[in-house]
This record gives structure tokens, sequence and C-alpha cells, in this order.
């Protein structure tokens, strides 16, 4: 995989690195004949003058860029320990950038990062990217995009296996004739809770049924709390499957508020075990999602890409495991 340099635009161009410099920055000391030349050759060689910082070196910075949403900054502190141990084999250093929520031009954020002056950028997408995946593919850079199946000739990508561990656990409670099973959307992961849907109503389609059990809830809604609370007023189920631990710790809360006995009438599950789905009474089961691998595998198919390594998996999934504790039967 190659990458477009300043260097190859001035050489293209037939002009010098300060003359590229001052196109792409907008300078008005370059007469039109000059800029005209030089923007048609940033379009013949797809260089991204956006992904530049104001200089002119570009050489080699051994550093990767890294964007997290600050809402998913406590579930990736160990995805980001394992980025960086293995950044620190490598002798990279790692340029962490978070997205405040309601952030949505990811080609701000990218263009930012890049002018940095990194090699490469790794995403925590937590969001669907359908629609960013082409602008994506425009940027000349090695990329990996983590928690998100996305690939093509600059990007690879690592995530969780959501819809085969709902898909496995909604097949086992099938299996022993329970329906009624209940999974809580989660806005702040699109992704999973849509992995997780869609397990299940696979799951429900090889036994000839529908799945109804998603439970949707509206984008206003601040507090799972209090959604839940008003929630198990009127409803019950076999079982409740939650993404995060603050939903799975409002849904136990909730239930038990209104006489619902866990696990006696109503089993509990978390998608995502933590500190503290082990720490309440009783103990949430849990899935163990490998985050530490999550950080670790990305940084080392990014250097693999920096060095161009063969990639033999562009795309990298991993698997969680079932951890059944005291909110279910089994």
């Amino acid at each position: 995989m190659k990458k477009i340099t300043i260097y190859e635009v001035a050489r293209e161009s037939n002009v010098s690195l300060a003359t590229v410099s001052r196109v792409i920055n907008g300078s008005s000391v370059v007469k039109e004949e000059t800029r005209k030349r030089v923007e048609e050759a940033i379009n013949k060689l797809g260089y991204r003058p956006n992904a530049i910082a104001q200089g002119l070196a570009l050489s080699k910075t051994t550093t990767v860029g890294l964007i997290i949403p600050s809402t998913s900054i406590s579930f990736s502190g160990r995805v980001i320990n394992g980025l960086c141990d293995v950044a620190k084999i490598y002798d990279y250093s790692v340029y962490l950038h978070t997205i405040t929520e309601g952030v949505t031009d990811i080609k701000e954020i990218i263009d930012d990062v890049i002018k940095a002056r990194v090699d490469g950028v790794i995403i925590y997408a937590d969001k669907d990217l359908d629609d960013s995946v082409k602008l994506l593919e425009e940027y000349n850079i090695p990329m990996v995009v983590m928690c998100n199946r996305v690939s093509s000739e600059n990007i690879c990508s690592v995530f969780v296996d959501y819809k085969k561990a709902v898909y496995e656990l909604c097949e086992s409670y099938l299996q022993k004739g329970i329906e009624d099973i209940a999974i809580l959307q989660d806005h702040r992961n699109d992704v999973v809770s849509n992995l997780m849907r869609s397990g299940a109503e696979e799951a429900f389609r090889k036994f000839g049924k529908e799945y109804k059990g998603y439970i949707e809830v509206s984008k206003d809604n601040r507090s799972t709390y209090k959604f839940l609370k008003s929630y198990f007023k009127n409803h019950k189920h076999q079982v409740f499957v939650a993404n995060r631990d603050s939903q799975a710790l409002a849904a136990l809360n909730a239930s038990t508020g209104h006489g619902i006995k866990v696990p006696e009438d109503m089993e509990l599950i978390c998608m995502n075990e933590s500190k503290y789905t082990s720490s309440v009474r009783p103990e949430i089961s849990s899935y163990v999602v490998p985050t530490y691998d999550l950080g670790a595998i990305s940084m080392r198919l990014m250097t693999k890409m920096l060095k161009d390594e063969q990639v033999e998996e562009k795309e990298k999934c991993l698997n969680a495991i079932y951890s059944p504790k005291a909110t279910t039967k089994d």
C-alpha cells in the first residue's frame, strides 16, 4: 500500500515543497497558473491536502491517532491499555482524541487527527458507519476501525461478535421452551444494539418464530432507571438482556422494586461484564468481552499496515465468553 506524499505532488507539478504547501494552505502569493497545476496534481494522485499539518515535513512520525467517543472511555480503558502495550513494543506513540456526544462530522474529526501528523488512525466506532465508509476510503492513510465490521484497501477492522453471542443465548433458551426474551435498546452503542437484535431474530427464525422482544427506548430518555421503573409496572419477562452494566443495574433495581424476583421470576444478563456487575448483589450474569485484545490486535494490524506487511485477515472477529452468575438459574 503506497501513501501519496507532498513530495510526489511537488514532483508531479514540477514545483517546490513550499509552493505545494502554500497552495494547500490557501496562500495568495501563488500564481494562478501554478495553483492550477498543483491542484491538478493533487487530484490526479489522490492526495488528501487536509491530511497535513501547516508545516512541510511529512516524514514518518511513528505516531498513531486514536479516536474514541468520550462516552465510551470507561468501557475502553482496557482497550487503550492493550493498544498502548503493543504500540510500545513496536516503538509507536499514541495520540488520543476524544469525541464529544453530538459530533457527527467524522471527516472533520479525522482531518483534525491527521493534521497532528500521525502515520495511521484507529477509530473506536460504536455508531453505524454506513454513511461514512466511502469517506473513510478516500483517506490515503492506514486505518483500523474497532467495534465495526469495515474493510477496504486501506481499512482493517476488529470487532466483537455480539450477534453470535445473542444468537447462541436465545437458542439455548428456546431449546428449553423459553421464548419471552427481552433485549433493551442502547442508544449509546447503536452497533451492538443492532447486532443483539439481529442475533435474536436469527435464533427465533431457526425455530420458526418471530422475535418481538426488542424494547425500544426514546432518544430523549435520560435515565434508564426511570424508564425501566415505569416499564416494569406493566411488564415482566422471563429473560432480560442489557448491553451496558449501568443498564443491567437499572433493570435489577427497577424490577425488584416492583416485586419481580431475580432470577426466580426474571433472569438478567449483561453483554459486558465489569467490576460493577460483579460487585452488586446478586452478581449479574455477563459476557466477558476481550477488551484488551480488541486494542492489542487493532494496534498490531496498524503496525503491519504501516510496515507494508501482509495482513491475512482484514476483518478480525473476537468472541465474548458467557459467565453465568447469580441472576440466571443455570
